[in-house]
């Protein structure tokens, strides 16, 4: 008897702490801000203390979605792909595996889990979307988006990491007919579908921008900028931005009615200033310079930090005129997240730097090298209870950053 009461005491409190937990791509507000107080203003020689490390998840450029029940990532394996559930000490709880993945160039999983409360959300680069259950891996529902809604493939395969507001999810199959839509994250039903442009994906992953007025859903597709009313499904602009290839895979960054959005190739980026009530965007600026592949930007206190792809720098923009403040002809290409002020920094050569953003120039504080893992440096990072996740290829390694 007392075991049973015990069992049941410990399924009430996973339950109730995993209530409380959201976990998806570029932190709390997809902006690849986080908000964690206590951290290391420098590290020591070599690298913070390196806590453990899992091997073995197979090819794959995802981040880590890391809760305090867990931490869900996903790799491929000989072509299948697989969602793996580990505890927060590293060991594995459950794996599963959902189905075929991208083997052809770049090959790899594209799509970081999203955790919301009990439930996993994941996107296959061939469109199709899983929910699972976080404690076991048992799929609740199923949507293949290429065949309900005629969905296309694109050249590197679906790279989207699912938005959630509230009870839906969105995602942008690129469809003829159903280029963008919003389906109930319990059931997998459609909300809606909108036709927009008619494009496909650019590899984007949404943002969500809430007006007085109106919630918008902004990506960025083949050839332009969307901007659809969140409850109708309703395009209600589109803005001509396009790179060749179709490549825009950043998220867009909304500040105070501001919309900046960029692209890699040497396209660079565009400032909209959006109506009040979401219904049309007007130009404010443009610069081609700060022009990230895949690594994102942050905005900390008016300026936009990012490392370019082309223009190989890490660049401090100003955000009403788009002008460079300055630069450093290093760490770029990489990704970029932020804390407490200052950059974390990952670049594709294979280091993560603590960076301070300074008046008029970038202070390198610290630098180690990652010691683990193949291929492309192209996973993001992540920062959860006083640790930084850096995936690399097949492995998965978490450093200790608390102050001492």
């Amino acid at each position: 008897m007392a075991r049973y009461i015990f069992t049941i005491l410990l399924t009430l409190f996973y339950i109730s702490i995993s209530a409380q937990d959201v976990a998806q791509w570029r932190g709390p507000n997809r902006n690849g801000i986080y908000n964690e107080k206590g951290l290391m203003k420098a590290w020591p020689d070599g690298g913070p203390k390196m806590l453990w490390h899992f091997d073995g998840l197979g090819e794959g450029h995802t981040s880590a979605a890391v809760t305090s029940t867990g931490i869900y990532i996903s790799g491929m394996t000989e072509g299948r792909g697989y969602i793996f559930a580990l505890d927060n000490n590293g060991n594995l709880r459950w794996k599963k595996e959902y189905g075929p993945e991208w083997t052809e160039s770049h090959f790899g999983v594209r799509s970081t889990p999203l955790v919301i409360k009990d439930k996993l959300y994941f996107i296959s680069s061939f469109g199709k979307i899983f929910c699972l259950n976080t404690r076991n891996g048992q799929v609740i529902w199923t949507v293949d988006t290429f065949k309900d809604y005629g969905g296309r493939n694109i050249t590197w395969g679906v790279t989207e990491n699912l938005l959630y507001d509230g009870d839906v999810l969105y995602c942008a199959p690129g469809g003829r007919n159903a280029s963008i839509i919003a389906i109930n994250r319990n059931t997998g039903k459609l909300i809606w579908k909108c036709k927009g442009k008619a494009e496909k994906s650019a590899y984007c992953s949404p943002v969500m921008i809430s007006l007085p007025k109106r919630k918008v859903l902004v990506t960025m597709m083949e050839t332009s900028i969307h901007g659809i009313d969140a409850a109708t499904g309703t395009l209600l602009w589109s803005f001509s931005h396009s790179t060749d290839p179709f490549v825009s895979p950043n998220v867009p960054v909304c500040i105070d009615g501001y919309l900046y959005c960029t692209s890699g190739y040497g396209l660079g980026g565009v400032m909209l200033k959006l109506a009040p009530d979401g219904s049309s965007v007007t130009e404010v600026w443009k610069n081609a310079f700060l022009d990230p592949k895949i690594g994102g930007v942050v905005v900390l206190s008016g300026r936009i930090y990012g490392g370019g792809d082309r223009n190989r720098k890490l660049f401090c923009v100003d955000w009403k005129t788009g002008k460079e403040i300055y630069s450093l002809p290093q760490l770029a290409p990489c990704n970029i997240i932020a804390n407490d002020g200052l950059l974390y920094i990952y670049s594709e050569r294979g280091t993560v730097s603590l960076v301070e953003p300074k008046t008029d120039s970038f202070n390198i504080i610290s630098t180690f090298n990652v010691p683990l893992g193949a291929g492309t440096h192209w996973a993001h990072l992540v920062i959860n209870n006083k640790k930084l996740f850096v995936r690399h290829g097949s492995s998965l390694m978490v450093y200790d950053i608390a102050a001492k």
